[in-house]
């Protein structure tokens, strides 16, 4: 029997995480789970929020089902650690982010596709007055180790940092600027990791018959970085004949989000770009309730919603927040170790539950979160994964 590392972490991601095993167990996976310790409990307690343990599961079994963490900024972070760990030298960084670089995580997949039904889809106008709902099918593809999220800043940059730096003709523009009121961040974009995610997905287009591939840039301004990506990009595109390779930057991408979306299929971009990119589309399908995301390397994978913590809703009883994007993760996990059919039971399963309409989460209803949505008429989170198994 296959072990899975589950690792709740913070706020609803103890809530979701048991109805997506819940909904698993039902579609007829059985896994052992064996629980993970990740999350800002673990920060204030050992000054640690991916705790040596973890590691070490996931290093064993090599599969991981995420919930979600609360991140919070430096001082934030620094002033909320056990007395005895304070002043110490601790710094807190994203347990997410120091998976994906540990294990190399590089390649990370967020499907965001429209349920038939759902209240939350996308609408627009058209020619004549009346409305219209495209079908909305992208796939992002997101560079996951590199980038703006690689870690490599400083405030007040050491001097060697500096002088570096300074061989840089642009630099001059910064000199009348001291080193203690500068804070710098990197994007480092390497050719191996750039060739291995344009190509993965230009390969998932060709898999699944997807017609484009866009990569989402800026190398008019961005050129060195950002250039490298659409270099790479026009030479791994001859070997995909069928495939019309697009380019598009950044922000002008996201107004045309709302302009055309639906003649994108997929897109590729940069660790923060990506980021931004696959939150827009998020936006577009009923926003981050069905958001659902991979982070793969070529030992260990790790599945994820894209959404956060959401602290001020762990405690609430009955629970009313959207488990659809953890759900809809356990589903790529699934794919991802060759359980396809199980998956797409339950992503059947969830459709029908959407275009039925009968039972909806507070955010399918337009509702503000609290306790007063049950009364006004929105599913409980068990609810609705009772009404996704009953589909099975």
């Amino acid at each position: 029997m296959r072990t899975i590392v589950s690792m709740p972490g913070d706020g609803i991601g103890k809530v979701v995480l048991p109805e997506a095993i819940r909904v698993m167990e039902a579609a007829g996976f059985n896994a052992n789970y064996v629980h993970g310790d990740i999350g800002w409990e673990y920060w204030m307690k050992e000054g640690n929020a991916l705790p040596e343990r973890t590691i070490k599961l996931l290093e064993e079994h090599k599969t991981g089902l995420f919930g979600a963490i609360t991140s919070k900024p430096k001082t934030d972070a620094e002033n909320e650690l056990a007395p005895e760990l304070k002043g110490k030298g601790y710094v807190y960084f994203s347990p997410i982010v120091g998976l994906r670089q540990r294990f190399n995580l590089d390649i990370c997949t967020r499907p965001c596709k429209a349920f038939k039904g759902n209240p939350l889809n996308f609408i627009r106008k058209n020619a004549t007055g009346g409305f219209e709902e495209p079908l909305v099918d992208a796939v992002i593809f997101r560079q996951n180790t590199e980038g703006m999220y690689g870690g490599i800043e400083w405030t007040n940059p050491p001097a060697n940092v500096r002088a570096a730096l300074e061989t840089h003709p642009k630099m001059k523009g910064f000199a009348h600027v001291k080193s203690e009121d500068m804070a710098i961040s990197t994007r480092i974009v390497t050719r191996g990791a750039t060739e291995r995610i344009i190509r993965a997905a230009f390969e998932y287009a060709k898999k699944f018959g997807y017609k484009n591939v866009t990569v989402c840039e800026k190398p008019n301004v961005l050129r060195e970085t950002s250039g490298m990506y659409l270099t790479i990009a026009k030479s791994i595109a001859k070997e995909y004949p069928g495939i019309e390779l697009w380019d598009t930057n950044i922000d002008a991408q996201m107004m045309w989000l709302t302009k055309n979306p639906e003649i994108y299929g997929v897109l590729v971009s940069e660790n923060m770009f990506g980021d931004i990119i696959s939150d827009g589309f998020a936006g577009l399908v009923g926003g981050l309730g069905f958001a659902c995301s991979a982070n793969v390397g070529e030992e260990v994978a790790v599945f994820e919603p894209t959404h956060g913590s959401a602290p001020k809703y762990e405690q609430l009883n009955p629970s009313i927040v959207n488990p659809i994007a953890m759900i809809l993760s356990a589903c790529m996990m699934l794919d991802h170790i060759g359980e396809t059919e199980k998956s797409d039971k339950i992503r059947a399963a969830i459709a029908k539950m959407i275009e039925e309409g009968k039972v909806r989460s507070y955010d399918m209803m337009k509702l503000r979160g609290g306790p007063k949505a049950i009364e006004q008429g929105a599913a409980t989170t068990q609810q609705i994964t009772d009404e996704i198994i009953k589909n099975l």
